[in-house]
C-alpha cells in the first residue's frame, strides 16, 4: 500500500470520521485540498490506520505531514500542536506483534529498503480533542472551532524548506 504516486509531499488526515473528534485529521484534510494548487507536488489523502499501515503510506514521498487528534494529560480541546515523530507517546499496547508506532515502522521499512521520508521531514500536526468515543460525523465545537488553525498550521508547514528546523 503506497500513495499511489511519487509525490514530493503527503498530507495524511487521520482517524475515524464517524467517532466525533476522532475525525478532526479527515476535515482539515479535505479543507487542505481546497486550498493546495494542482501543480501534482502536494497529495493529501485521508486514512484510517496506524503504525505499519500509515508508514506504508509514505512510500515514495520526500516529506509528510499528519493531521490526527491528540489526547494529552490536562490538554484543552482545541489546542493545535506542531510535533516531530519523536514528541509523540509510544503505542498503548507495546507488547502487541500487531501494533506499532510510526517511528518503529518507518525503520523496519528503512532495514528492507523502502523509500520513506526521514523522521526529519516528518510533521504531526494534533489536534487535542475532547471525545474520540462518540459516534458522531461532527467535532465537538472547541475541536471544530480549531479547524482553521490546524489548516494554517499544515499551510506554515507546506512553505516550510524540506529540511526544516526543529522548532
Amino acid at each position: 500500500m503506497s500513495n499511489g504516486a511519487d509525490t514530493p509531499l503527503l498530507v495524511v488526515g487521520l482517524g475515524n470520521p464517524i467517532l466525533s473528534d476522532d475525525g478532526i485529521g479527515w476535515r482539515v484534510a479535505q479543507q487542505v485540498r481546497t486550498i493546495m494548487p494542482a501543480n501534482g507536488s502536494v497529495a493529501v489523502i485521508e486514512a484510517c490506520v496506524g503504525g505499519l499501515s500509515l508508514a506504508e503510506l509514505l512510500v515514495g514521498c520526500r516529506r509528510a505531514i499528519i493531521v490526527d487528534a491528540i489526547l494529552t494529560e490536562g490538554g484543552v480541546p482545541g489546542t493545535v500542536y506542531r510535533l516531530r515523530l519523536d514528541d509523540l507517546p509510544g503505542t498503548l499496547n507495546l507488547a502487541s506483534a500487531h501494533d506499532t508506532n510510526l517511528s518503529t515502522a518507518l525503520r523496519a521499512l528503512r532495514r528492507f529498503g523502502a523509500d520513506v521520508p526521514p523522521d526529519e521531514a516528518i510533521w504531526v500536526v494534533a489536534v487535542e480533542a475532547q471525545d474520540v468515543w462518540t459516534f458522531a460525523e461532527t467535532c465537538t465545537p472547541e475541536v471544530e472551532r480549531a479547524i482553521p488553525a490546524a489548516v494554517e498550521a499544515v499551510r506554515a508547514l507546506l512553505k516550510q524548506p524540506a529540511a526544516a528546523p526543529r522548532e
